[in-house]
Parts: C-alpha cells; sequence; structure tokens
C-alpha cells in the first residue's frame, strides 16, 4: 500500500542545514500529505503530483498559540511548464478560490530567491503569494510549492488574439498594460530595489475582465547589488537588453526597462521588434533599428567590447518602424526606454508620467465597454519614495488625490 508522502519538520530540517528559507517555513507548517480524491488510501507523490483530481493537504499554523489550520488544494490541470518545474491550477477545497501552484525542485544546497522575493511584494501590479508548502516524491526529491492567486490570461496570448483576428490591439490597453507594467516595476525597482530580469509578454498576466495586469514569475529576480557581479545569461531572448548581450555582469535594472520598451513596441506592432534567432542575431536586429552603439554606448553597456569593430549601420527612424496613424506620444515613450545607454532609459517612475498616459488620468476615460479603468492610483507610500511635489502633481490626477490623501496633494 502506498504510504502518505509527510514531511517532519524535525528530519527535514536536520538534512537542509544552514538553508535559512527553508527553516523559516518549517517553521510555519506541519505536515504535508497528498491523497487522491476518493480519499480510499494516501498517495505517494510522483514527480510531477499534478494530476486532475489530485487533493494536496497542508496544515499551517499551530504555532504561537495559534490554531492549526488545514487547507486543501484539488489539482484541475497544468498551465504552464518551464525549466524550473510545473504551475498548475487549482481549487482551494475549504473556499472554493481557484489559485495557481508552482511547483520548484528544491536545490537543498540554495535558498529559494523567489520565495523570499514574494514575501517582499505587496502590490495591486505584482501576482501575490497566498500560502507555501513542501512536498516529497519516492525518490527523496523536494519541491516547494507556492501558491499564487490565478490569473487566467496573459499579454502573450492577448497579442497572439488579435493577430489572429488580424486587427491591432486597441490603443486603450496598450495604454493601460504598459503602464501597469511599468508601475510593477516603479515598486519593484524603487520600493523593494528588487530587478525582475525576465520581463516579457508570457510573464504578464492580465483579468480579461477588469484588464487589471499582474507581473509574475520571479524566479530570474534579484536584488541587484553596486559593485557585485551577476550572470548575464538572464532575460528571454528577444527582450534581453543589448549590455547582456555584451556580456555585462555588473548591469542595473535598467535592464528590466528596456525589456518593457520591447514589450511596449510589441503590443503597438502586434509581434515582437526584435526576434533575433541567437544571442549575435539580437544584436543584428537591434542594431538595424537604432543604429550602430558610439563607442560611448558601448563603454556603458561593456568597457571591455570599446575597441570591437561593427558594421556601421545608420538608425531606422522609430516613425518608420511604427505605421503612419500611431500617436506620436507612443512613438517617443518606445524611443525613451530603447537607449542603448542604460542610464539613458527613462526610470519606470518617470515613464508613468508620460503623455502617452494622460488618456488613463482623464476621469471620463473608460473601457470599450463602457467599464471603469482598473485601479491605477492607488499608491502605497513605499511606491512614491523620495518622488518630488512636481512628479506626484503629473502622476496623481486630481480626481484620484483623495486616494493618496497621505500626501498632502
Amino acid at each position: 500500500m502506498a504510504s502518505a508522502s509527510v514531511v517532519p519538520s524535525s528530519g527535514l530540517r536536520a538534512s537542509s542545514g544552514t538553508n535559512n528559507a527553508v527553516d523559516k517555513l518549517l517553521d510555519e507548517m506541519n505536515e504535508i500529505k497528498i491523497k487522491d480524491d476518493k480519499e480510499i488510501e494516501a498517495a505517494v507523490v510522483n514527480g510531477n503530483g499534478t494530476e486532475t483530481g489530485h487533493i494536496i493537504v497542508t496544515t499551517i499554523g499551530g504555532r504561537n498559540g495559534q490554531p492549526k489550520q488545514t487547507i486543501s488544494y484539488m489539482a484541475e490541470r497544468v498551465v504552464g511548464h518551464g525549466s524550473f518545474g510545473i504551475v498548475f491550477q487549482a481549487k482551494c477545497l475549504e473556499t472554493g478560490e481557484t489559485v495557481a501552484i508552482k511547483k520548484v525542485l528544491q536545490d537543498k544546497r540554495y535558498k529559494n530567491r523567489e520565495l523570499q522575493t514574494m514575501r517582499l511584494l505587496d502590490h495591486p501590479n505584482v501576482i501575490s503569494l497566498k500560502n507555501c508548502f513542501f512536498s516529497t516524491t519516492e525518490k527523496d526529491e523536494l519541491y516547494l510549492n507556492l501558491v499564487l492567486e490565478y490569473v487566467p490570461e496573459t499579454v502573450h496570448r492577448v497579442i497572439k488574439h488579435y493577430n489572429k483576428m488580424n486587427q491591432r490591439m486597441p490603443m486603450i490597453y496598450v495604454k493601460l498594460y504598459s503602464y501597469q507594467i511599468l508601475r510593477a516595476l516603479a515598486y519593484i525597482h524603487g520600493g523593494i530595489g528588487v530587478c525582475h530580469r525576465d520581463i516579457k509578454p508570457q510573464n504578464l498576466l492580465v483579468n480579461p475582465h477588469t484588464h487589471q495586469l499582474k507581473l509574475c514569475d520571479f524566479g530570474s529576480a534579484k536584488v541587484l547589488v553596486k559593485g557585485e557581479p551577476n550572470i548575464s545569461y538572464i532575460c528571454s531572448r528577444y527582450y534581453r537588453a543589448p549590455e547582456l548581450i555584451f556580456g555585462a555582469t555588473e548591469y542595473t535594472s535598467a535592464i528590466d526597462i528596456w525589456s518593457a520598451g520591447c514589450v511596449l513596441a510589441e503590443l503597438l506592432l502586434g509581434q515582437p521588434l526584435f526576434p533575433g534567432e541567437s544571442g549575435v542575431d539580437q544584436l543584428v536586429e537591434i542594431i538595424k533599428v537604432l543604429g550602430t552603439p558610439t563607442r560611448e554606448e558601448i563603454k556603458c553597456m561593456n568597457p571591455n567590447y570599446t575597441e570591437f569593430k561593427f558594421p556601421q549601420i545608420k538608425a531606422h527612424p522609430w516613425h518608420k518602424i511604427f505605421h503612419k496613424r500611431m500617436p506620436p506620444e507612443a512613438v517617443d515613450l518606445v524611443s525613451r526606454l530603447l537607449q542603448y545607454s542604460p542610464y539613458l532609459r527613462s526610470t519606470a517612475l518617470e515613464a508613468l508620467t508620460h503623455s502617452f498616459f494622460d488618456e488613463l488620468r482623464d476621469p471620463n476615460t473608460r473601457l470599450p465597454n463602457g467599464r471603469i479603468l482598473p485601479p491605477l492610483f492607488n499608491f502605497k507610500p513605499q511606491e512614491l519614495k523620495g518622488v518630488s511635489v512636481e512628479v506626484l502633481a503629473k502622476l496623481i490626477p486630481e480626481h484620484a488625490r483623495k486616494q493618496c490623501a497621505f500626501f498632502g496633494l
């Protein structure tokens, strides 16, 4: 008979050694077991443990006088695969709520940076962590399960939908999605000090009814410390900043801004702006649009490449890349985000004040179906640390200032 898969806290702590993240988590958990929906006998979780109908039971609380609470999740379907593991949709049996569970194989030698990052985050445009627990397999592999809010669509699929219908995405959605991406970045960069390092349409979730957008997948995210090297082989190819292609290891959060510029261009065009087939080809695609970087620009990206001889190609004017009816403010914003020099790119907060987003600040603006826009101005003090009064006045329209009374506007 199959035995239940249980993670006893004492045994696990011994094997995890100095892994503080695991230690801390185990303080909140007692045991995890998985049983099938008929509850005839408990089953050992196999490598996935995500088959439809599997029920995952986890106990939380029970420490410091807190009551013990059992939470059960029934696996419904796999919604994503990656090098990291698997994401599946599940239902919380106690509340009826649908959640996404990201199941990641744990290496006991390393801290799970994603969990540490997720615990810091609390923002309307960032996916929220609801719960987390461990599970084991017969092979004694340890999995970390992150229970996240479930959002049904991705920007990637929305773009594909309009392409299939041979239509351009309505400009109001382009503005809404790009604004919320930049707001999420302003929060993680400025408020938390985290660089996401994998901004792409697949990692931007959208609620198709409200058009609220949430940034997800913090598996590559890191707090970048000045002077500390980082890996340059990061970020998906089409959205990879040129300094990463040049192999820079001392880059900044401006790599996320480049990626956001690529996503904005893709929303406007309906296809990737720089569809390179390899790292080098990616650079060729960028040069075809931005022209050959100057020696100064190369120095800003990676000083080791200043003597490298590049073919001299003139920049292609931005307005020729987009169709004639493209709003000039849209083109201007793209050009401010996609600069070779990381220091010349707009910050996320600066970009939010751009005139491209003025329509979103108009109290009379509505979604195409007549509904109101999702919340865009419910800023927290943490988001606006050190922001000047002039910028605040641009950022928060008159009609929304009562939401932010603590700014004294």
